[in-house]
C-alpha cells in the first residue's frame, strides 16, 4: 500500500517537472525576449523617457519611472535603468 503511494506520488512529480506549467514558459519566453532586445542595442544618450518610448514600439506595456522604466508582461514586472555607456540599453530586474 504504501509503496504504491510513493510511486504514484513519484509519476505525479515527474510529470510535473517534465511539463512545467504553461504561465511559467510563456514568462521565460517574454523575458528571454525582453532581453534580447536590451542586449542587441546600444544608445548612451538613452534616457528612461526613451527607452520606455523604444519599448512600447516593440509593443511591451513600459511605463518611465523615476529614472527607470517599469515593463509589465506576463503577470511579472520588470524594472529597467539605462546604464549609459556600458554594454546593452539598461540593466534588468525582474521583480516578481
Amino acid at each position: 500500500m504504501m509503496m504504491r503511494q510513493i510511486v504514484t506520488s513519484s509519476i505525479g512529480a515527474l510529470v510535473f517537472v517534465a511539463y512545467p506549467p504553461a504561465s511559467y514558459a510563456s514568462e521565460a519566453a517574454a523575458n528571454t525576449a525582453l532581453w534580447e532586445l536590451i542586449t542587441q542595442n546600444e544608445d548612451a544618450q538613452m534616457s528612461a523617457g526613451d527607452l520606455a518610448f523604444f519599448l512600447v514600439t516593440h509593443n511591451y506595456d513600459a511605463t518611465p519611472n523615476e529614472g527607470l522604466v517599469q515593463v509589465k508582461m506576463d503577470g511579472a514586472i520588470c524594472n529597467l535603468v539605462p546604464n549609459g555607456v556600458a554594454p546593452r540599453l539598461a540593466d534588468l530586474e525582474i521583480l516578481n
